[in-house]
């Protein structure tokens, strides 16, 4: 009995004890003796703060000559800290003191003390402040509606992710939560095609990947989780264009080939049209070509006459679309800007028929001067023949003037008639000699034949060369061929041709085919029907 009203005593002092303790610490100095003090937390590196942890001590003083004590802060009070008349601090630094850049800032406090009989003193406390990263914030996100046998894409919102402290932010894909074939780029774009097993079982149910959204450099992970379902709308058809080019550049008489593949969520059947519209009525509808249900092609080579002079070049829009029955549409519109273009083939067409034209006139002239060569091989012939006929014949006709007074020695009238025939046919034998039209000389048929088969082998040779040097198109087209062209043309007009003795009015009783003239000139080369 005596025990329990000690237990009850002690109960009823402990009160009593505590509060003289508490006037005992705030009136330390009246412990000791000596100067005014301010007596701060002694563990180390108290000031060293972090971000969002609380710091909370009992300013005190020891020595002085007054028991009343009122504490105060001079200078450094922020509106977040509390600190009251006895020495009571609480301060829990905000998030947004420091950052990831300036992990550090210090903030100087001056702490005073003033007794009631006037004593006071003070002292600074820098609290310096350490930046502390939170991880990032994700909330919920919008279902991924994702269709079949096509690229479904869908990108995270990132108004739903964000990072409290305003670090960058990066997305981390979890391999064993994607399914197969899914990418996640670190930007928040996902795309997926999904295969018919894994459609299936969406169609079955719902599914969630889970991904972690991550900052940056502290690498602070927090994981999101995204729905995955299939859709349920009658999405339009959609086609793809190969190559994915908004604009086409092409100059006259190019072949234009744009591919197209269409695709519905719905299924193919879904699918009734693909055409286009063009803003230049020039643009043939039979320019596109089915192939197959979802394969098209655009085939179009704009003509040389396409663009009109002056303008260099034809700028116009033509859209593509598709429809499915339920007069879904989904249209793309490309840009074609065709070049205003020289139509080579009617310059190479006509620098083929300066090279032909050149090459006839080569072989007419030579077939002039075979025959010539003919002409003069017959009278060279003739001309020694005519050589021995003319010494008979003037021998005869000499006899036959000596003979007259012979045989008509009495009647003077046959006599005469015999001597006027017969110096009448010395006289005409004589003038024929003198022009040479019974046997001509020798000499002089012989220099005239051999000139002309002098000129007709040369002219052969230069024919047979500018017929291999320019017998190709491309060679055609460089600037030296109207240079060789005149070169060639030069030969042909050789002011010896008049030694020739060829008829101006000599006209050629064969036909100038490409067979004749590659007969003449084995190297010639006709134009094709690809060049043309």
């Amino acid at each position: 009995m005596f025990t329990g009203k000690i237990h009850k005593i002690l109960i009823l002092l402990i009160p009593v004890f505590f509060a003289f303790r508490a006037q005992g610490q705030d009136n330390m100095k009246n412990t000791s003796t000596g100067p005014l003090q301010l007596i701060f937390p002694t563990e180390p590196e108290w000031n060293v703060l972090y971000e969002g942890k609380e710091i909370n001590f009992h300013l005190q003083t020891r020595g002085g000559k007054s028991d009343s004590v009122k504490y105060s802060i001079q200078s450094g009070l922020l509106k977040d800290m509390k600190f009251d008349s006895t020495g009571h601090f609480v301060w829990t630094p905000g998030f947004d003191i420091a950052d990831r850049i300036n992990t550090t800032k210090s903030f100087p406090v001056v702490f005073e003390a003033q007794t009631s009989s006037g004593e006071s003193i003070s002292r600074e406390v820098v609290f310096k402040v350490n930046h502390v990263n939170r991880p990032p914030q994700v909330d919920e996100l919008q279902p991924f509606y994702v269709q079949y046998k096509t690229q479904n894409v869908y990108k995270i919102d990132m108004g739903s992710v964000r990072d409290p402290d305003g670090d960058p932010i990066v997305f981390v894909p979890i391999l064993e939560e994607m399914p197969e074939a899914m990418k996640l780029t670190a930007a928040g774009e996902i795309t997926w095609d999904p295969s018919v097993v894994q459609f299936n079982i969406l169609k079955k149910g719902a599914k969630y990947m889970e991904f972690y959204v991550e900052d940056q450099p502290s690498k602070a992970r927090t994981k999101g989780r995204l729905k995955l379902d299939v859709t349920q709308m009658d999405l339009a058809p959609d086609f793809t264009v190969i190559p994915q080019n908004s604009v086409v550049r092409s100059a006259e008489n190019n072949r234009i080939n744009l591919r197209f593949t269409l695709s519905d969520p719905n299924g193919e059947d879904d699918i009734t049209t693909f055409n286009f519209i063009s803003e230049n009525k020039k643009v043939p509808q039979a320019a596109l070509v089915k192939n197959t249900a979802t394969s098209y092609e655009f085939i179009w080579e704009p003509g040389y006459d396409f663009v009109k002079d002056p303008f260099d070049t034809l700028a116009f829009n033509v859209t593509f679309y598709v429809l499915d029955k339920a007069q879904n549409k989904k249209e793309r519109t490309v840009k074609f800007v065709i070049k205003n273009t020289v139509d080579e083939s009617l310059r190479d067409t006509y620098v083929y028929n300066l090279y032909r034209g050149a090459l006839v006139n080569a072989w007419g002239l030579i077939e002039q001067m075979t025959e010539r060569e003919q002409e003069l091989k017959k009278a060279y012939s003739r001309a020694k023949k005519g050589k021995r006929s003319r010494s008979l014949l003037n021998a005869s006709l000499g006899a036959t003037t000596g003979l007259a007074p012979v045989i008509a020695t009495n009647d003077q009238k046959t006599r005469g008639y015999i001597t006027t025939i017969g110096g009448t046919t010395v006289a005409t034998v004589g003038t024929l000699e003198a022009t040479e039209v019974i046997g001509k000389s020798v000499n002089g048929l012989l220099d005239r034949f051999n000139y002309v088969m002098q000129k007709k082998n040369e002219l052969q040779n230069k024919g047979d060369v500018f017929a291999r040097e320019w017998g190709q198109k491309s060679a055609r087209r460089h600037p030296d061929f109207i240079r060789k062209l005149d070169e060639f043309k030069a030969l042909m007009n050789l002011s010896g041709l008049v030694a020739l003795e060829l008829d101006a009015n000599w006209e050629n009783k064969k036909e100038a085919t490409d067979v004749a003239i590659k007969k003449t000139f084995k190297d010639f080369v006709p134009y094709t029907k690809d060049e043309n």
